[in-house]
């Protein structure tokens, strides 16, 4: 049982949802990225999932699009990825879940990448544009090294195919609340219940959502449906803003205090 199996785990006996804040790593820069995933912990945080910048983030929209290019033209790249994790690791035992695409985990190597980012204390792994078809040798690394393989079902995958994903996630299943890409929206599609509770009955595991959350009152109206609730752009929008505007430390209080009020929301 890794942190993110024991999170779950603790929630439940408590009644409340995971908060699952993101960030993308190196924006505005590495420093800022671990304090403030560190603050978020801090602020109530149950799960952090953490964004390793990518050229092409095709799951992605404009917000976090923004983020990944100026991590990268910061210097952002795996290496340095997995030794912000590590730094982070030194200061928390947050549960720390990586986002990002198969080109440069393929690049490091499956097997190579699985072991470093295990090392460092990376827990679980979204690969987004990874099809479950093509998944197999990655989840073989990842579950050699102890890292939760973390699958995304959409409203529209069918029945069938949301068990087949079941089977093969750990950790969590993601569920995408919306067809198409990342980024804060004001309304959720009104079914957004009734198919997180057609996923939760496929399998016992988990069943997160993310994609368009962006206040603690969306939160509150999801805590009943979902064990885990994930924040993104939002919070990377709140960050680089604030950052520019005032500062890093006004710019990590401010997502720090937005964190909390986001977890206050998740109490059922």
């Amino acid at each position: 049982m890794n942190r993110i199996d024991r999170c779950f785990k603790e929630l439940g006996r408590k009644g409340e949802s995971a908060l699952i804040p993101f960030v993308t790593a190196g924006d505005p820069n590495p420093d800022v990225t671990v304090e403030v995933v560190v603050e978020m912990a801090r602020q109530g945080a149950d799960i952090v999932e953490l964004g390793l910048p990518f050229s092409d983030p095709l799951a992605d929209g404009p917000t976090i699009q923004a983020a990944s290019f100026r991590a990268l033209e910061g210097g952002m790249n795996p290496k340095a990825f997995l030794d912000v994790v590590k730094r982070i690791r030194q200061r928390t035992d947050i549960p720390l879940v990586l986002m990002g695409y198969y080109n440069p985990i393929l690049k490091m190597g499956l097997e190579e990448f699985a072991d470093l980012a295990a090392k460092v204390g990376i827990d679980g792994a979204i690969v987004p544009d990874l099809s479950l078809e093509e998944s197999d040798a990655w989840r073989r690394a990842a579950r050699k090294h102890g890292i939760a393989n973390i699958l995304l079902v959409a409203p529209n995958t069918p029945t069938e195919r949301v068990k087949k994903i079941a089977r093969a996630s750990a950790g969590f299943i993601y569920y995408v609340s919306v067809l198409g890409i990342t980024g804060a929206r004001a309304e959720l599609p009104m079914e957004l219940a009734e198919g997180l509770k057609n996923v939760k009955g496929c399998s016992k595991r988990p069943v997160a959502v993310g994609f368009g959350i962006s206040s603690p009152e969306q939160v509150r109206g999801l805590r009943d449906s979902a064990d885990g609730i994930i924040v993104g752009s939002a919070i990377v929008r709140m960050l680089h803003q604030e950052f520019e505007k005032n500062g890093p430390e006004s710019a990590i209080k401010a997502v720090g205090g937005f964190v909390a009020r986001l977890k206050e929301a998740t109490g059922k």
